[in-house]
């Protein structure tokens, strides 16, 4: 089962993946044009052009779990990012996308964060 944990990684691939590929060519995505492991447990986040679909792909330690979402109206929206091979998504960030509110109209409140606890 897929489970999107604070503790994970996510990442999200910045080109357009074509949504007939399935665990190896994605896993090829992650590898070649993500300079990343695929074995790591992280979370890779897959949309294609139209952005009306997604795809979650991680690896569960005994195998892969493919996550595909097809939106019957909408976009799914790409966050803002600098980055050229894969951007660095958190949990909320892909929650957000998920249940398709707008990423630039959220406002984050100051919460207290302890210091070792923080990621980066």
């Amino acid at each position: 089962m897929l489970h999107l944990a604070t503790s994970c990684r996510y990442f999200l691939f910045l080109g357009e993946a074509d949504m007939r590929k399935g665990f190896d060519s994605l896993s090829g995505l992650v590898s070649n044009e993500m300079n990343q492991q695929v074995l790591t447990g992280d979370v890779f986040v897959f949309l294609n052009r139209k952005r009306n679909h997604i795809k979650l792909l991680r690896w569960e330690g005994d195998g892969f779990a493919l996550y595909h979402k097809r939106l019957e109206r909408g976009r799914y929206e790409r966050p803002a990012t600098s980055e050229k091979n894969g951007s660095d998504l958190n949990h909320e960030q892909l929650l957000l996308m998920l249940q398709g509110i707008a990423l630039k109209s959220v406002r984050k409140l100051k919460r207290y964060q302890h210091p070792t606890l923080a990621r980066g």
